[in-house]
């Protein structure tokens, strides 16, 4: 069954499922494809009857990318085009619970850890630089630059602690190890920007990557070489690549094309 929840007047950008309720989302949407106009964050869950609405707050700028906490359950972050981080509870309805604004462009993509034994975000954005904070997002812990391009996606390792890929306009996919503060690879992964990255659930070796070029490369971080495969299709940019959680050898795409 299909059921549907609309964002009046507003694009969605991001859909995250929560790891602590498993019929919960969070949404973060934008007017005007986030050319200009606000943001909203919606949390939603699925009852029998259809879609409920669990929340929804307002933002002075288009919302970009959501991420959970993996600690608690009401608590998660937003990615606004004004260069903030908002941390919002569920469980109050009136504002965020902090707001930081260190990046000096839009936040374009958040990301919570998922090893264990951390509790770390990390943030991307267009001024080109990549910055990871603890939970309460009290100030930034270190600032990573690198990449020559708009920072399009951040995500962390769900193997390996202190480790996340970076996606760029700069046609590179990174590997950044935060406890030496240093990338680690920057492999040219295709000839035009790339939009998304993500790790494979099953390996620490591999990772897969979206881009302008219409093609899905994925890669095996012990030989960069060349990519493992490339896979095509699509017509238009692709915006983000999943894998599966399930299958190790399954991926998800979804392009401009209108097509996944």
């Amino acid at each position: 069954m299909t059921t549907t929840f609309r964002t009046a007047e507003r694009h969605g950008y991001a859909v995250e499922v929560s790891p602590f309720v498993p019929h919960r989302v969070a949404c973060a949407t934008s007017q005007y494809y986030g050319i200009t106009g606000c943001g909203s964050l919606f949390v939603l869950d699925q009852t029998k009857s259809g879609v409920a609405l669990v929340g929804s707050w307002a933002w002075g700028d288009g919302l970009f990318d959501v991420t959970w906490s993996e600690a608690n359950e009401h608590v998660l972050v937003a990615a606004g085009g004004d260069g903030s981080l908002q941390l919002w509870d569920t469980t109050n309805q009136n504002a965020p619970l902090r707001v930081v604004k260190e990046h000096a462009q839009e936040v374009y993509s958040v990301d919570w850890t998922q090893t264990r034994g951390e509790n770390l975000l990390v943030s991307g954005s267009w001024d080109q630089t990549a910055k990871v904070w603890d939970q309460t997002l009290s100030r930034s812990l270190m600032t990573l630059r690198g990449h020559k391009g708009v920072i399009y996606s951040t995500i962390w390792s769900p193997h390996i602690p202190g480790c996340f890929a970076s996606a760029s306009g700069d046609g590179t996919l990174r590997i950044w190890d935060v406890n030496a503060g240093a990338c680690r690879l920057a492999i040219p992964a295709h000839s035009a920007e790339v939009l998304s990255c993500d790790w494979c659930k099953y390996d620490q070796n591999i990772v897969a990557t979206g881009s302008v070029d219409c093609s899905v490369c994925v890669w095996d971080l012990r030989n960069v070489q060349q990519a493992v495969n490339q896979l095509q299709g699509h017509t238009y940019a692709i915006r983000r690549v999943k894998f599966c959680p399930f299958r190790s050898t399954v991926l998800a795409s979804c392009s401009y094309d209108f097509t996944v």
